[in-house]
């Protein structure tokens, strides 16, 4: 058996759960905002870090954050009646910057190609 099978097995069921709270069973309107792109377990679950994105600027993110943080209690007693863990790990939240790590070297890409004004056709012969 490969090492931390049963933490991935559980961060993935812990994400799908997750997803379908926030989509239907969560009443704060901060957390519509948010979308979560993965769960890491500790080795030993006791600890899961949540990783989120929003979209909307630096506010919303603020306040998705703030969101997160007074639903915490109610999102891991939620968590622990559908998983069934013997012990419920204690739950971070994270904003998740790959997206926004994506988006900047795209910027930067774009600008070197127009800097550099490289044309991507075909040289004609």
């Amino acid at each position: 058996m490969k090492p931390y099978a049963r933490a991935k097995r559980v961060s993935s069921q812990l994400q799908r759960v997750l997803t379908d709270i926030l989509a239907k069973k969560i009443k704060d309107p901060r957390l519509e905002l948010a979308t979560v792109t993965g769960v890491n377990m500790s080795r030993d679950l006791r600890y899961a870090r949540i990783y989120y994105v929003v979209n909307g600027d630096e506010k919303a993110r603020e306040q998705v954050s703030q969101g997160f943080e007074t639903a915490r209690g109610y999102l891991k007693r939620f968590l622990a009646r559908q998983l069934n863990l013997r012990y419920m790990p204690e739950i971070r939240f994270f904003y998740d910057t790959s997206l926004d790590n994506g988006s900047r070297i795209e910027k930067l890409l774009s600008s070197i190609e127009a800097k550099h004004e490289i044309d991507h056709r075909p040289v004609e012969e």
